[in-house]
C-alpha cells in the first residue's frame, strides 16, 4: 500500500511537491509557529592580556526555523503585523553572513529587522558560534485593499560563503477562507472564495461538501487532497464551482501548471458535479480507491477540465472513474491518461486533443516500471467510452499500451462514438456505431467553443439505449429526448 508521501517515484507523471507526512494514516500539520515576546541578546566580546586573537570564520551555511514565515491573519481588520524566526549557525565556529537582503526592497510591503536593526539590506552580520538571532518580520497591507493578490509574497535572501539561500513570506492580501496545510471537513461556505496555499485535505473516513457556486484558487504546486475521505462537489449550472490558480493577474487567465489540482488517494465514492477545472497540472488525479467501494471511486458529471499542463483526468493504478456530460479540452498531454490499470466509464462526453502535443486524446497503458525496477501490470475490468467525441490536432486520438498476461484481465467496448483514429482499427466489433475521421464541425476551437455546428455528423447519431443515460440533459442542462446527438452538446 502506497501513500502520498511515497509517490516520489511518480515525480515525472505527477509534477507535485510533497506537503503531506503522515504516521500512521494521519496527518502531520506544519504550521508556522507564531512567537509573541522575542529577546535580543547582547554579545560580550572578552579581552584578554590587551590581545586579540584572530577570529577563525565558518564555512560553512545557515539554516532557519522556518522556510517560508506565512502571515495566516485575515486582513479585514488589521493593517500590519510583526512576526519572527530564528537563523542558526550548528558550526563550532563563527559564520559571516555577508549579506541578508529584502527581495522585493522598498516596494515590498515587508519589512525586516535583523537582531534589533531595520534596514532593507544587512552586510556582514556575524554570527558567533553554536548560535542564534532573531529575525523580525513586519508586512503592512491597505486593508481590505481589492486590488491585491489574494496571496502576496517576498522573500528574504541570505548570503553565506558564497552560497545564497532564501526564508520565503507569504501574507493573505484579500478577504477569502484560507487553507494552508489544514484537515476539512463538514460544508464550506460559499459567500468568500478559498484559497489553498500547500494543500487542503481530507483525512480519512471524513467528508467534505463544496456547495454551488464556490470559487477555489489554489496557489503554485498546491492541490485539494482527499485521502480515503469523500468529497462531494455540488455545483450547478447556473452556479457551478470553480477551481483555478491564484494569480488575478488578467495575463494569468490561460497559463497552465499554476497548481497541481484534485488528488484522490484510496479514496470513499465521490462525486464532482457542474465543477470548472482549469490551468492545473492534472485537473482530477485518482490513485487507487478504498477497499470498502463498491462502485466508482470518482462520478464526475456536467464538469469542464481544460488547460492543464499534463492531464485533464489521470487515473493511476486501480481507480474507477466514472464521467458524464464532460468537456475535457486542451490539455498538455491527455485528456483522458490511465496508467498502470484502473476503469473507467464515460458517456455523452467530449473527451479532446488540442492541447500542447498533437497526441492522443484517450492513452491507456497497464503497466508501470517503477523505481524499485519491478514492472506493475494493472487490471482494466471496464474501459468504456459511449456517445462521445474523441477528437484533436493529432493523427491516432487513442493509444494504447498494454502488457497481458495470464490472470491480467483488459476490457474496453467503445460505441457509438466520433472518433478520430487515422489507423482504423480492423476488428471494429469494439467499436460498433462509431464514426471514423469526420469533422465533428464545432462551433470555434479557437476560442473554445465546442458546441456542434448545424450538419455535424454527431447530431442524432448516438444510442439511447444506454442504461440510466436515456433522456438526460446535457452539460448545459438542455433536455436530451429521442436519439441524442454525440458527446457533451445536444444540438
Amino acid at each position: 500500500m502506497y501513500s502520498f508521501s511515497q509517490l516520489s517515484y511518480l515525480y515525472s507523471f505527477f509534477k507535485i511537491n510533497q506537503y503531506i507526512n503522515r504516521l500512521s494514516g494521519k496527518f502531520t500539520i506544519l504550521k508556522t509557529v507564531s512567537i509573541l515576546f522575542s529577546f535580543l541578546f547582547i554579545t560580550v566580546s572578552l579581552f584578554f592580556g590587551g590581545c586579540k586573537k584572530d577570529l577563525i570564520l565558518s564555512k560553512s551555511n545557515v539554516s532557519f526555523s522556518v522556510d517560508t514565515l506565512l502571515f495566516d491573519t485575515i486582513f479585514t481588520t488589521l493593517g500590519s503585523t510583526t512576526q519572527s524566526f530564528k537563523i542558526y549557525n550548528t558550526d563550532r565556529n563563527s559564520l559571516e553572513i555577508s549579506e541578508i537582503r529584502l527581495m522585493g526592497g522598498e516596494n515590498s510591503p515587508f519589512r525586516i529587522n535583523i537582531d534589533g536593526v531595520a534596514d532593507l539590506v544587512h552586510t556582514d552580520v556575524t554570527l558567533p558560534k553554536e548560535d542564534s538571532i532573531y529575525a523580525f518580520v513586519q508586512v503592512q497591507l491597505d486593508v481590505n485593499n481589492g486590488n491585491l493578490p489574494l496571496i502576496v509574497e517576498d522573500s528574504i535572501q541570505f548570503t553565506v560563503n558564497g552560497k545564497v539561500s532564501y526564508v520565503n513570506l507569504a501574507v493573505w492580501g484579500q478577504d477569502a477562507y484560507f487553507h494552508y496545510s489544514d484537515l476539512n471537513e463538514g460544508i464550506w461556505p460559499n459567500d468568500k472564495p478559498h484559497v489553498v496555499y500547500t494543500f487542503a485535505a481530507v483525512d480519512s473516513a471524513k467528508s467534505l461538501i463544496i456547495q454551488p457556486g464556490t470559487d477555489i484558487y489554489l496557489h503554485k504546486s498546491a492541490l485539494l487532497y482527499v485521502y480515503k475521505g469523500q468529497l462531494e462537489i455540488q455545483g450547478t449550472a447556473d452556479n457551478p464551482v470553480t477551481f483555478q490558480g491564484d494569480r488575478l493577474e488578467s495575463f494569468y487567465d490561460d497559463v497552465a501548471g499554476q497548481y497541481y489540482g484534485i488528488y484522490f488517494e484510496k479514496a470513499r465514492a465521490s462525486t464532482v458535479n457542474h465543477a470548472i477545472i482549469k490551468n492545473g497540472t492534472a485537473g482530477i488525479h485518482v490513485f487507487s480507491e478504498d477497499d470498502g467501494n463498491i462502485g466508482y471511486t470518482v462520478d464526475i458529471k456536467n464538469t469542464e477540465i481544460y488547460n492543464c499542463s499534463s492531464y485533464g483526468i489521470f487515473n493511476y493504478s486501480g481507480g474507477k472513474i466514472k464521467g458524464e456530460n464532460l468537456l475535457v479540452h486542451s490539455n498538455g498531454l491527455y485528456a483522458y491518461f490511465g496508467l498502470e490499470g484502473g476503469d473507467y466509464n464515460f458517456i455523452q462526453s467530449h473527451l479532446l486533443g488540442y492541447g500542447a502535443e498533437s497526441g492522443p486524446a484517450v492513452a491507456i497503458k497497464n503497466y508501470f516500471t517503477r523505481t524499485d525496477g519491478i514492472t506493475y501490470i494493472g487490471q482494466i475490468n471496464e474501459g468504456t467510452i459511449n456517445n462521445s467525441i474523441i477528437y484533436g490536432n493529432g493523427e491516432d486520438l487513442i493509444a494504447y499500451d498494454t502488457i497481458l498476461q495470464t490472470g491480467v484481465t483488459i476490457n474496453y467496448l467503445y460505441e457509438n462514438n466520433l472518433i478520430k483514429m487515422e489507423n482504423t482499427p480492423t476488428d471494429l466489433s469494439q467499436f460498433n456505431g462509431s464514426i471514423f475521421n469526420q469533422d465533428p464541425s464545432f462551433g470555434n476551437i479557437s476560442e473554445d467553443n465546442f458546441k456542434l455546428n448545424a450538419g455535424s455528423p454527431a447530431i442524432d447519431a448516438g444510442n439511447a439505449s444506454f442504461g440510466t443515460h436515456t433522456n438526460s440533459n446535457d452539460i448545459l442542462g438542455n433536455p436530451r429526448t429521442g436519439v441524442p446527438d454525440i458527446g457533451a452538446y445536444e444540438l
